[in-house]
Order: structure tokens, then sequence, then C-alpha cells
């Protein structure tokens, strides 16, 4: 009979490593205490059944009760966590402080009457047993395990009575195995000699929670979009699988469209009027044509902009997503040009200023979000914004003379350098690794050098950068800053002498925007800290820098950075270790 415990330790090992391998940042802590603790509990069950001696057998049967001890509180509080119940946290405390009390007792077996009367041991067809008598703190035990499946089952039972934002199905998976397991426990001095059920119910717990996981990812709003921007932001998300069923939204998104408030999650909307002539409306033209992805939705005195997106759970599509953001000044702003007056040209002039604030945070938030994911470049996006911001003054610096003016032309060609491309190379340095977004998780965050593999999708970020900037970008009014933007993410990688990527371009087919972001994208590269590299000296990351004039750089950029040079080691010290 010791296979069938050897048999479930190994299937409860399986599942855990299979559980570890698929683990997200975003799964319930209880879930991986489960996972955690079964594989420690059945190894007790097999040592229990190996055992030749009394003091063997008492130790392991201590271990087997950390099942119903504490294997019950984590069971009933992943239920808590995924029926979106929240105790108070001298609840939490309560319940733990149950269950260390009742594993208090569990520690007397053997030293006290209390939980076994009486123990013996013997060996029966090869596999060692325990005959005992229970006392009343073994009853306690049956008590606390009562209380705990109570819990549960009021738990499961309200979600699937008032609960919306609950899968049915998630609340059917999660009754099974609380169910199999307090019957297992209760049922188990019934079962003939040397078969305790506990170890299966065990088992049977981590294929369902496998399961369960699984489903709750595509429940998960927070899962598939940045956590404050769902939960806190300005914009309103909710999803769609791929068979119209309602997957969730956020509290924004709900304000927008209070339907959102009544439907329950998992369920088909569509036969409701105001989701039929409005979100499945435009979901129904994303269908038929992509590119009519965005509209406009009227509510009270704002003007909403839904963008519809596809929901990805990492690279798998899983259905659609939708975004609502509040373009009321934007809209007035479009209005305001149409009727053009005296008695509006100052506010227009004001609108027009939020907006671009609002666009560059919008680029920025969406740069450092992307930055965020990088364990390598921690504020890299801010420095080398700073650098492009340095190497333009001193341009701009260099038209004062006859020798720069003749230089800034060759450059920047017949109209030289002028303050909308100043501007537009500002403002477009903090996207130039926004392609970044589309590198996996396990190359992006490799903390070392990367192999030839890795290193040729970490290269794919440029163009899709470009493509990425160029979707953002499409339809705005400033096709310069549009040109330029796409330009710096797609070459900023280039070299001088054709060596880079990735497009292999060479000199001055590599545009100018592009010239001046790799030289800040290099220098802060060689004087910044790295995961795989400790930073240069100054001295050192110089003689890089010239040695790499005409090779890497345009050589006529090399006056720019050599004037650049004491501003840009004076803002680096001042940053102290970076």
């Amino acid at each position: 009979m010791t296979v069938y415990y050897e048999i479930l330790l190994g299937l409860s090992v399986l599942l855990t490593l299979i559980y570890i391998a698929i683990w997200h940042k975003h799964f319930d802590v209880h879930i991986s205490l489960i996972f955690a603790f079964i594989p420690i509990v059945n190894l007790a069950y097999a040592v229990l059944a190996h055992s030749r001696d009394l003091k063997a057998a008492l130790a392991a049967t201590k271990f087997t009760y950390i099942g119903g001890c504490f294997l019950v509180l984590f069971i009933t509080q992943s239920i808590l966590s995924l029926c979106h119940i929240e105790l108070k946290r001298w609840m939490h405390t309560a319940l733990a402080v149950i269950c260390f009390a009742s594993f208090s007792f569990v520690l007397s077996i053997g030293n006290s009457p209390m939980f076994y009367k009486t123990v013996r041991f013997e060996i029966d067809r090869g596999m060692g047993r325990l005959i005992k008598t229970y006392g009343f703190a073994h009853t306690l035990t049956y008590v606390v395990i009562s209380l705990f499946m109570i819990i549960s089952a009021v738990a499961m039972i309200y979600s699937l009575i008032k609960k919306k934002d609950v899968s049915t199905k998630t609340i059917v998976l999660l009754m099974m195995p609380a169910t199999f397991s307090f019957v297992s426990y209760f049922s188990s001095r019934f079962l003939p000699e040397g078969i305790d059920a506990m170890p299966f119910s065990y088992v049977f717990a981590q294929v369902i929670y496998l399961i369960i996981v699984h489903r709750v990812c595509l429940y998960d709003i927070t899962d598939l979009g940045v956590d404050s921007l769902i939960k806190k932001g300005d914009t309103g998300f909710m999803s769609f699988d791929f068979n119209d069923k309602y997957l969730g939204s956020n509290e924004r998104a709900q304000k927008v469209f209070p339907v959102l408030k009544d439907i329950k999650v998992d369920t088909y909307p569509g036969r409701r009027e105001e989701v039929k002539n409005t979100i499945f409306k435009w979901l129904d033209e994303f269908k038929r044509d992509e590119s009519n992805d965005h509209f406009y939705y009227e509510t009270g005195d704002k003007i909403c902009l839904v963008t519809i997106r596809y929901l990805y759970d990492g690279k798998h599509r899983r259905g659609y997503q939708f975004l609502v953001t509040d373009d009321t000044d934007s809209r007035k702003y479009v209005k305001l040009l149409s009727n053009y007056n005296d008695r509006l040209s100052e506010e227009v002039a004001e609108k027009t200023q939020n907006i671009v604030m609002m666009h560059n945070k919008l680029i920025l938030g969406m740069a450092a979000m992307v930055e965020s994911r990088d364990n390598s470049t921690g504020g890299h996006i801010r420095r080398t914004s700073d650098i492009v911001k340095v190497l333009i003054g001193e341009i701009r610096k260099d038209e004062a003379t006859a020798d720069g003016r003749k230089n800034i032309r060759f450059l920047f060609g017949r109209d030289g350098l002028t303050p909308e491309f100043c501007d537009n190379m500002i403002q477009a340095a903090p996207m130039h690794d926004l392609g970044k977004i589309a590198v996996d998780d396990a190359v992006l965050r490799k903390p070392g050098k990367f192999t030839p593999e890795e290193y040729e999708k970490m290269k794919a970020h440029a163009a899709e950068g470009a493509r990425i900037v160029d979707q953002i970008l499409e339809g705005t009014e400033n096709e310069a800053f549009h040109r330029t933007a796409v330009n710096v993410a797609h070459y900023h990688h280039e070299r001088w002498d054709g060596s880079g990527y990735p497009e292999g371009l060479k000199g001055e087919e590599i545009p100018i925007e592009a010239r001046i972001m790799a030289i800040a994208d290099v220098y802060d590269a060689l004087v910044s800290r790295r995961v795989y590299k400790d930073k240069f000296s100054f001295a050192d990351a110089d003689k890089i820098m010239m040695e790499s004039m005409g090779k890497h750089f345009d050589k006529r950029l090399e006056r720019y950075y050599v004037s650049a040079r004491p501003r840009l080691e004076e803002y680096y010290m001042s940053m102290g270790d970076n």
C-alpha cells in the first residue's frame, strides 16, 4: 500500500512544478501556499507509511496535520480572494491564530493525551501505521475544519447569488476541491486500513487550482494592463472574449457605461439595447475592418474616445479590450478652430497647451512603462532625453559662428537648425526605446549579457518601435514631429559605417535625428551601470566615443559632443551613482 502514497507524492510534486512554470506575479499568494504545502504533507504521508518505529511515525503524523490545520486556511483564503471578498486584517489574524492553536495541540501528540489519548505503532502488510484513540483536541480540529468550510461555503454561495464580478464557472470549480477535501477528512476512518483519502484530495485540489489560475487570468483586469492606470487612472477599461462574453471592467468604464454594473461576468450582453447600440456596434465595425478602432461617445457634458484593441494574455490573443478616455478638451479644441474668432483665441491657445502637455505626459508615461520592464536601464529615458537637450543646445550655440553655420547647413540642409526641429527632437527622444514593449520578458529582463539568439530578439525593438510610434502618432497634424519620432525609434542603432541595425544604413542615409540620438544613447550606456557591467569612467567613456567618431557616429557631430562633454560630466556627477 505504500505505493499509493508514493504515487500521490510524485503527482503532487509534478503539479507544483507545473504551477511554478506558469506562475505569474498576480496569482493569489494563498494558492501559491497551497501548492507549496501539499507536497510536504504528501511526503509526510509517505514517510508515515514507510516508518518502522513509533518515534518516526509520530513525527510524520504531526506533519500530516499541516494539511488539516493550515491547508484548510489557505483554501478558505483563496476562495475569499477569488470571490473578491475582503476581510478585515484582524479577521485574517484571528483565523491564523485558530490554525496555530489547533496545530499546537497536534505537536502534543506522544507527549500528552490531549490529542491522542492512547497511541501505539504496528506494521501491517509492510506499512507502518498508528493505532490510536482520540482526545478532546482532535474533536476541536474537526470543529476548526468545519468552521473554515462554513466560511468558504457562505462566501461561494453569496458570490454565486449576489456578485456579478465573479465567474460562475470559477465558483463551481472552487466548490469541488473544498467539498472533496472536507468529505475526505471525515471519511478516512471508514476506508480500508492503510488507505487515507486526504493525500488524494490534495492532489485533486492541485489539478482544480491549475484550471482556476488559467481561467482567472482572463478575469483579472489588473493583470492585463498597468495596475495604476486601470484601477485609479482616468482611463476606462473593459474586455470581452472572442465569443463576445463580458470579462470585466474598471470603475472608470462603469461610470461612462453604467450598464456594465448590471452585467454578470462570463455572460453575453448583446441583447441589452445599451450594449447593442454602442459597444457591440463598434466591435462589429472593428471586426469588419481593424482600422475602425476608435469611436466617440457623448455622455452628459463629456466626449469620450473609445479605442478598441485585441486583448492579449502574454503573446496570445484572448479577446477584445476597450480603452475609454476623456477626449472632451481635444474635441472642444476642434470645434473652436472651426468657429475661430478673437474672443476665443486665448482659450484656443490655452487648450492647445493643455493638449500638448497631455500628449507629452502620455508619451513619457508609455516610455516609463516600457522602461519599468527592463531590469538594466533604470532612468535611461530621462538621462538620454537630457543629453539630447544639451547636444541641441550646443548646436544652437554654434549658429553664432560662420564655420558653425556652414557645418549646420551640411547637417540639416538649406534651412539649417530650425526651432521646430529642436522641439520635435527633444520631444521624440523619450520614444526611442518604445519597441522594447514587444520584447519578451525573458530577454528584456535577463540579468546578464545576451546570447546571439537573444540579441537578435532584442534588435527587433528598433523596427517594432518605429511601427508603434507610427501607430501612436497616426493622424497627428504635426507631420514633422511624426517623422522625427519614427526615425529616432527606427534608426538610433544604425552606424555611420553601415554596421548597425536594423537596416544597415550608412552615412547620410541615416536621418540626422537618429544620428544625434545614437550619441546620447551610447554615452549613457557607457557611463551608467548595467546589470551586466559596471559604469565606465568619464575618461574611458570619452575615449570610446572619440574613437567611434566617423565609425559609429557622424564625424561632423563630434564638435558638439566635445563642447557638451563638460556639461554632461557635471550632469552625471550631480546624479551620483546610477
